[in-house]
């Protein structure tokens, strides 16, 4: 099977420009591809991942990748998918998060002896001269086409700004950029971003007469068509500090049954074959189905061992076994107690199971709570200090939420 076949079986490619030329180039490793990263977080996080997994099985296969990270598209903010301008970010900010986004990135891409390449597009956008690319760029869009992109639609209902709808003429400028000075013949991304990948291309074939690729990959979907990756909390982060890697296990590990499999032929390495064999498995295979994935995901992510603590720490909640010391901690200190005491809303928000007192009491009064193996409902519970020992309680919110408090 080529490589280009694996990735239609996994259900990874969406759209193409010219199918034929794109598997002669992934399959014979001539792409030179790059794929975009908006510094928008201090971390990437699960609707990156995919991406990243692309990145690694291309380069495995001797194609060259170019992680582009947006420290001058960033300053703008990209449209996609979204009814509302996203905040405007500070150039000490987005530099802060290039930072943080290229320590990640390593774990995934092979970044030496000019296997690959990582680049911040800041370094051509932010000197570019006004008017001199009204001049050179911006005969070649048109606004009425423009106005016709998907990624535009969204924010067309509550008013787009004239500073978001440069967003597509900077990504196409990049991509021009790049294919003159690194040979980048590809662009990789989310398929909400093909109207932006075309506008690049036929930037790149009206100012240089040469054709130029590009490719969308599927969004990680659910079932019922929501993006995956968001939890009640937040967003699941790549970085054990955001999302730990036991709750990056168990999200994984919590994924419903109708999208194990899907994400198992999206995102882990394992062969289809081992894949296609677990088409027929339900019921409890399913569950069995799932651990494989958290473990290969956080494995992945976060390496082995950190992978098997936290697999170990699933066990400890849900079988008995193994050990609960490598469950998240939340940690006390003898500040957080007054006269001795702690409320439990108090330390729910503390150990960060719940947003705020409110949030708290609605999670405890439903039944929701379980400290050290017993619901809790009164909501003006105090815990004594006396209470936690040594080794730590358990501290719970519904069925996917674990804490070990400790008092340190």
């Amino acid at each position: 099977m080529t490589l280009y076949d694996e990735l239609v079986a996994r259900g990874l490619i969406a759209q193409v420009t010219d199918e034929e030329e794109i598997k002669k180039l992934v399959n014979e490793g001539r792409a030179v591809f790059y794929i975009g990263f908006d510094p928008t977080a201090d971390s990437l996080h699960v609707g990156h991942f995919m991406a990243l997994c692309l990145m690694k099985r291309l380069q495995m296969a001797g194609n060259k990748p170019i992680a582009l990270l947006g420290g001058g598209t960033a300053m703008i903010g990209d449209p996609s998918g979204k009814t509302d301008m996203r905040q405007m970010l500070t150039k000490e900010t987005i530099e802060h998060n290039v930072e943080c986004f290229k320590k990640q990135m390593d774990r995934f891409i092979d970044f030496s002896d000019g296997k690959a390449l990582l680049v911040n597009n800041a370094d051509w956008l932010l000197g570019l001269n006004y008017v001199d690319v009204l001049r050179e760029v911006g005969p070649h869009f048109s606004v009425n086409r423009m106005l016709t992109a998907e990624c535009y639609k969204q924010r067309m209902e509550k008013g787009l700004s004239f500073l978001e709808f440069n967003y597509m003429i900077m990504q196409s400028y990049d991509f021009y950029r790049l294919f003159q000075e690194y040979g980048c013949n590809m662009q990789f991304g989310g398929d909400d971003q093909w109207s932006n990948m075309l506008g690049g291309t036929e930037l790149i074939r009206r100012k240089l007469g040469k054709d130029a690729y590009a490719m969308t990959i599927n969004l990680l979907l659910t079932s019922e068509g929501k993006k995956m990756g968001k939890t009640q909390s937040g967003a699941v982060w790549l970085d054990p500090e955001k999302t730990s890697p036991f709750d990056f296990y168990q999200y994984w590990r919590n994924v419903d049954d109708s999208d194990v499999l899907k994400c198992i032929r999206m995102l882990t390495f394992l062969p289809l074959e081992e894949i296609d064999a677990m088409d027929a498995w339900e019921g409890s295979e399913l569950n069995k189905a799932k651990e494989i994935l958290a473990f290969e995901l956080t494995k992945l992510v976060h390496g082995e061992e950190e992978a098997k603590k936290a697999e170990e720490a699933a066990k400890a909640l849900f079988s008995g076994g193994g050990s609960a010391e490598n469950m998240p901690e939340a940690v006390l200190t003898d500040e957080d107690f007054e006269n001795g005491e702690i409320g439990l809303l108090r330390l729910m928000v503390k150990a960060g199971l719940s947003t705020s007192n409110k949030d708290a009491r609605r999670n405890v009064e439903q039944g929701g709570v379980t400290f050290d193996g017993e619901v809790e409902t009164d909501a003006r519970r105090m815990v004594k200090k006396s209470e936690i020992p040594e080794e730590g309680i358990i501290l719970r919110r519904g069925k996917k939420k674990y804490v070990r408090v400790v008092i340190k």
